[in-house]
């Protein structure tokens, strides 16, 4: 069971399974607290897991008992995390722009671990310009950390995902990923593609039992943000009452820990003083 939901018969130590919870729940009208999977031992992908929420999402997948394999350019920060984590962190330095990184990465995973349960792409970034004044190389390192790291990470994750029960796609997008925002025209082109490969994906692989997923966040306090001065996104941030990482990193094992046959297609987190957009 995980360490966020446990099913147990109200005032008793009894614990059941969620089939016989569900029968007792019909017969007795009993309350209830709903049965999570067990995710000891699961294996996860996790991308731009230096810092931020790729961070978080590895400390509460490891303490939920599951195996991470943490991906990243930043080398010292990935083996800073991993000797935190212990034997249940597997560092694999990769940079997504790289097709080969991509490949080694998850024949690492495979070599190790057998296959993947969850990949969590989560890498990405964004710069801040009114669009005529936007840079092309910048267009192109948001496409290629967006949209073509989250293509090559699913391409190479797809076989190891095969005939897991309860194998999941889990990518980060935006709340820039359903409404547009002035001064965020290409970051906003980019989340609203991985919107649309996602719907489509989901389309394709869902007959097969692997779940597909989107976690859409609001404003987070991260290092995300490029070409905003740093006060101006601290004061917005702070306004906001913006959220952790570690709330993000929630609504991942939220989704992921559902029951096999359960998909939690979209979660939209935003903190609740945000609400434009």
């Amino acid at each position: 069971m995980t360490a966020l939901l446990r099913m147990t018969m109200l005032n008793t130590n009894q614990t059941v399974s969620y089939s016989e919870s569900y029968q007792n729940f019909k017969s007795s009208r009993q309350g209830i607290i709903m049965k999570m999977q067990d995710l000891h031992g699961k294996v996860a992908v996790i991308t731009g897991a230096s810092s931020g929420i790729g961070e978080a999402s590895a400390r509460l997948l490891v303490a939920e008992g599951m195996r991470v394999v943490l991906a990243a350019r930043r080398q010292d920060r990935l083996q800073k995390l991993a000797r935190e984590l212990g034997e249940a962190a597997l560092v694999a330095p990769t940079d997504l722009s790289n097709p080969e990184d991509v490949i080694r990465l998850f024949d690492t995973a495979k070599m190790q671990f057998g296959g993947v349960d969850l990949l969590f792409n989560n890498a990405g970034l964004g710069y801040n310009a009114p669009f005529a004044d936007s840079k092309p190389q910048e267009w192109q390192e948001m496409i290629e950390a967006n949209l073509y790291g989250v293509l090559r990470c699913t391409h190479a994750a797809i076989p190891l995902l095969r005939g897991r029960p309860g194998a999941m796609i889990s990518t980060v997008s935006s709340v820039g990923g359903r409404y547009g925002l002035p001064g965020w025209s290409v970051y906003n082109a980019t989340k609203f593609a991985v919107v649309g490969f996602h719907d489509a994906l989901r389309k394709e692989l869902g007959p097969e039992g692997i779940r597909v997923a989107l976690i859409e966040p609001g404003a987070v306090w991260t290092e995300w943000g490029f070409n905003v001065p740093a006060e101006s996104m601290r004061e917005r941030r702070q306004a906001l009452d913006a959220l952790h990482p570690e709330d993000v990193a929630q609504a991942l094992v939220y989704s992921f820990a559902q029951p096999p046959h359960v998909l939690v297609e979209e979660i939209l987190v935003r903190p609740v003083k945000q609400i434009v957009p």
